[in-house]
């Protein structure tokens, strides 16, 4: 126990424990704690956006929020969507709930590593989970050839894609994408989780959303917490042909959002040329960070699309025992990706965050590997005088 953290607490499901649980459990330190686990956007909203929502918040705690259809068609408007192929949930995590119970009759497929709700839910529920593991050797990059053999072989009836994937942030092209809609045309369903495709620079305009809209069996997986750094509103969406669509909202709750996810979306359209900056400042740090994290010889960098970077650590070097001291001494909370299928504890997470965070994250490191340091060096000072 570390400050107050059982480090049992991070054995007890497959994702990290919540900020505020973390918080809370550390006490004073608490309040110092820069978060690299949860994925989201440090630009966005602005400091003039949260005062905005700091003058309303009385307002928006006393009285109800609009229905889910009221809320839907001003996103469909803010996003040039047509609102009858949105359905708007209470975060992805509900959508992917009901897309299990709706659609997911007898098995999917899944790559892995990835979102462990992808896996967990479906397995929840009694249904077989076809695992496609990709590989360490590849950078965890997918094949779609190779996927969709799989896919055939098992005889999965829903297949998912998640792009950019989580952990690692690997992109596929959309070509690639819409080839992979393609070539599964005959599923129940095809799921693509697009929960972090506003941070891709590879190249313009790499959604798929627009291809859902007209296809009988695709849906694309939006997550509005992510992209805009608000997990805690809880929002997220799906855009799908309108049957699929109006299915998913027929069996929402008709005021399933709250208050602040109303207000925030209403806000959205007010802010975007904010939200374009906030993605350009965002994918500036993650080239740094990268840069900074590969200059450490313990520590390997995949190429990421994403708002985090995968790590790998080198030999010797335990991921447990380097998160446990980032929070006990540096109060630095990473992913550590142990209890992720398809990965180890050589692997973490990390959150593209800004530099003086980043400063801070790399001079635990380097507490961290200091004593191996001071081993090597001793070694080599022991070889030469021998």
């Amino acid at each position: 126990m570390h400050n107050g953290v059982d480090s049992g607490l991070f054995q007890q499901t497959a994702h990290s424990p919540s900020f505020f649980e973390l918080a809370r459990r550390m006490g004073d330190h608490g309040r110092d704690l820069v978060d690299f686990c949860i994925p989201c956007n440090p630009y966005f909203p602005t400091s003039e956006m949260f005062d905005e929502l700091a003058a309303n918040l009385e307002m928006m705690l006393k009285f109800y929020p609009s229905d889910a259809d009221t809320i839907t068609r001003q996103l469909a408007r803010v996003l040039g969507l047509n609102p009858a192929t949105l359905a708007m949930a209470n975060g992805s995590t509900e959508l992917i709930t009901w897309m299990d119970h709706l659609w997911i009759h007898e098995s999917v497929a899944i790559p892995i590593p990835t979102f462990g709700r992808w896996t967990d839910q479906p397995m929840e529920t009694g249904k077989r989970v076809d695992m496609f593991p990709l590989r360490e050797v590849d950078f965890f990059q997918l094949n779609v050839d190779e996927y969709v053999r799989f896919i055939r072989s098992r005889g999965s009836r829903v297949a998912v894609l998640c792009n950019p994937n989580n952990p690692d942030g690997g992109y596929l092209p959309r070509r690639e994408v819409v080839r992979f809609m393609d070539e599964l045309s005959d599923l129940d369903l095809v799921v693509i989780d697009e929960s972090f495709i506003d941070f891709v620079e590879a190249e313009p305009a790499p959604s798929v959303a627009l291809e859902a809209a007209i296809r009988p069996n695709v849906v694309v997986l939006k997550s509005l917490g992510k992209n805009f750094g608000l997990h805690g509103i809880r929002f997220g969406y799906l855009v799908a042909n309108p049957g699929l669509a109006r299915k998913m909202r027929g069996i929402l709750p008709k005021w399933n959002l709250n208050s602040l996810a109303e207000t925030m979306v209403f806000m959205l359209g007010a802010h975007a040329a904010e939200y374009r900056e906030s993605l350009r400042l965002l994918a500036r740090d993650r080239y740094s960070m990268g840069m900074q994290l590969a200059r450490v010889p313990e520590l390997s960098v995949y190429s990421s699309q994403a708002n985090f970077l995968l790590v790998k650590l080198g030999p010797g070097v335990d991921g447990t025992a380097l998160r446990d001291h980032l929070i006990s001494r540096h109060q630095v909370f990473i992913r550590e990706c142990g209890n992720k299928l398809g990965m180890s504890n050589h692997f973490v997470r990390l959150v593209v965050r800004p530099q003086q965070d980043v400063a801070r994250l790399m001079d635990g490191i380097d507490d961290f590997l200091q004593p191996s340091w001071d081993d090597e060096l001793a070694r080599r000072r022991d070889a030469q005088s021998a």
